[in-house]
């Protein structure tokens, strides 16, 4: 039976002894007196329910997936979902990070953060339910009127609501240009809006009162393309002046996708008839609230390929730990036994470590994103909210598409580890692969991710950004490259540091010659800074367990931790050199192929 045990040990490591976030919140009035003892507590309860409550019905809840009553356009969530839901709300969990006007918290966004890692571990199909409800709330809370934050805040805080985001349309993905729900204006200020969605991630289900959905439409005299877009929100039921609920809006599900993937969740074809909405923001600048909840999602959906691959790596070292195949190569290793257990043969521990590095390595970029995204909104100094925000909107895209190749990677080395037993359902290692196919596709896949990064973070403001990022990589070089024992950790992203400047302007260069050298280079690219990230955390994690052993500690936590830094930086590190070298081949041999595409 497949196993999930929260990484608690290792989250507390990366706050509390690399990154020393409860430092960061001594400077932020709201989260002064957050301790790490309140944390932990925390974070030890939430493990708890991801393990205890949502976790046993993620293999049933793939079974058995949504059902939709036609007639009723109603749809049913997979046994036991609304009632695990009803467990999450009655235990405060939807309010942990929100805002105490509306009824949250008020917890640092890095416990939320944790939190939803392990649900992901736990069930990503029913832990994007509550997910999508964050980004709602999130863009409702910058953006809202007064009237929309009352009519709805405290409800979507409290989980009584959910929400989802409602962009997609069966003609277009990516471009949002090219949408054509309409918006027709009302003479008592709401607007009809009608139009069609598709791919709408939890966008109708039975475990919550009401779904608040943002919607993005067309007034009748919008300009063309993405400048003619706004943003509406749309409740599945109106809501009365008094804040119950009242009639049913013109907003259903018509469909749901029969998907590869997250059976759990509902993906919802969306049908608007002339359904009620009230704008968010001001009209044609839709993008801008929407922004707020794709950001929100981009990250979201990187913790949940982190949160994957930690239960595939979990569940495929107990298996290599169990399952005896074949003598190692060095002689039988368990002499009691017919045969050694797997996890003695060099290339099973390559995909296990492989796996490992990945999910701590990620774990430590989300955790450090999410102390961005704090200081971003509460920092009291305004240079600090400005260099947190530059900063996390260049990480947001290597987060969402190094993270998510990275999971999916991982969950099929964590497959292979089971052989045939892996292609197996009640082992739960297909589902992950499965589930870990999505995350590089939702959110702007990760193509869109790498031009972004490439094209409008790095190139768009002339590598500043990324030299920031640079800066805290050469701090780090600076105050440990005369240490022996950080050489095998310190040398790399040193060397790292300098090629990627130069990379970088040579593609900025070649691409103000042909734009299509940017997109020719730009996914092999992001891997190359996804791997200067990582690099510059596992350097700081090998940092910390070097200072922890010479000190005389004796935890194996330690240990464990530095031969981890030491096989990525040898064996996945490495991987940069290759990338470089293709993304400088160029687009010709790309482009250049009207016949072999014939």
């Amino acid at each position: 039976m497949p196993v999930y045990n929260p990484p608690l040990r290792d989250m507390q490591f990366v706050m509390h002894e690399v990154l020393h976030v409860t430092d960061e919140f001594k400077s932020m009035p709201q989260h002064a007196d957050t301790d790490v003892d309140t944390i932990n507590a925390v974070l030890e309860e939430a493990g708890k329910f991801a393990s205890q409550v949502i976790f046993p019905i993620n293999i049933s809840g793939d079974t058995e997936g949504c059902k939709l009553n036609r007639d009723t356009h109603e749809v049913t969530t997979p046994t036991g979902f609304k009632e695990a839901y009803k467990t999450y709300v009655d235990g405060g969990w939807a309010a942990l990070s929100c805002d105490p006007e509306y009824g949250g918290q008020g917890l640092p966004l890095v416990v939320n953060q944790c939190l939803y890692e392990m649900m992901n571990s736990a069930n990503q199909a029913w832990t994007m339910y509550p997910g999508l409800t964050h980004g709602a709330y999130a863009s409702l809370h910058t953006h809202g009127t007064p009237e929309q934050k009352a009519t709805y805040l405290h409800k979507m805080t409290s989980g009584e609501w959910t929400g989802t985001m409602c962009l997609t349309e069966p003609h277009c993905g990516t471009d949002l240009g090219l949408m054509r729900t309409k918006a027709e204006p009302q003479a008592d200020g709401t607007y009809k809006i009608t139009g069609n969605k598709i791919f709408i991630s939890a966008g109708e289900h039975d475990m919550a009162d009401n779904i608040i959905h943002l919607v993005l439409a067309r007034l009748p005299d919008a300009p063309p393309g993405i400048k003619g877009v706004s943003l509406f929100v749309v409740p599945k039921f109106n809501v009365n002046a008094d804040g119950t609920m009242g009639s049913r809006n013109g907003i259903y599900c018509g469909g749901l996708e029969h998907k590869m993937g997250i059976h759990g969740n509902a993906t919802a074809q969306i049908v608007l008839d002339g359904a009620v909405g009230t704008m968010v923001g001001q009209p044609n600048k839709g993008m801008q609230g929407m922004f707020v909840m794709m950001n929100a999602a981009r990250l979201g959906v990187g913790n949940q390929s982190l949160g994957l691959t930690e239960v595939a790596y979990q569940n495929a070292l107990a298996y290599a730990k169990d399952r005896i195949q074949m003598r190692s190569l060095t002689g039988p290793k368990a002499k009691d036994k017919p045969a050694d257990p797997i996890i003695v043969h060099p290339d099973v521990r390559r995909m296990l470590l492989t796996a490992k590095a990945y999910a701590e390595g990620g774990r430590a970029l989300a955790i450090y994103g999410s102390v961005l995204l704090e200081k971003s909104h509460n920092h009291p100094d305004a240079k600090v909210r400005k260099d947190s925000d530059e900063m996390l909107s260049l990480l947001t895209p290597i987060v969402k598409a190094f993270l998510t190749d990275n999971g999916y990677q991982a969950a099929t080395m964590c497959q292979q580890v089971f052989g045939g037993h892996g292609y197996i359902k009640e082992w739960g290692m297909e589902q992950h692969v499965r589930d870990a196919r999505i995350n590089m596709i939702y959110e702007g896949t990760n193509t869109i991710q790498s031009l972004d990064l490439l094209g409008r973070k790095v190139l768009g403001d002339n590598g500043v950004a990324l030299k920031k990022f640079g800066k805290l990589v050469g701090a780090l070089v600076q105050e440990e490259g005369v240490n022996e024992k950080m050489a095998e950790f310190i040398n790399p992203i040193a060397v790292l540091g300098e090629q990627i400047t130069k990379f970088t302007m040579e593609l900025g260069f070649k691409g103000m010659q042909n734009a299509d050298e940017v997109g020719a280079a730009a996914v092999d690219y992001l891997r190359v800074a996804g791997h200067l990230v990582f690099g510059y955390f596992w350097a700081r994690m090998a940092q910390v367990a070097l200072r922890e052993i010479a000190a005389g500690n004796t935890d194996p936590f330690y240990v464990a931790k530095l031969q981890t830094a030491r096989f990525y930086f040898a064996k996945l590190f490495p991987e940069t050199a290759t990338l470089m070298r293709t993304a400088r081949a160029g687009s010709k041999v790309l482009m250049d192929t009207d016949a072999a595409l014939a």
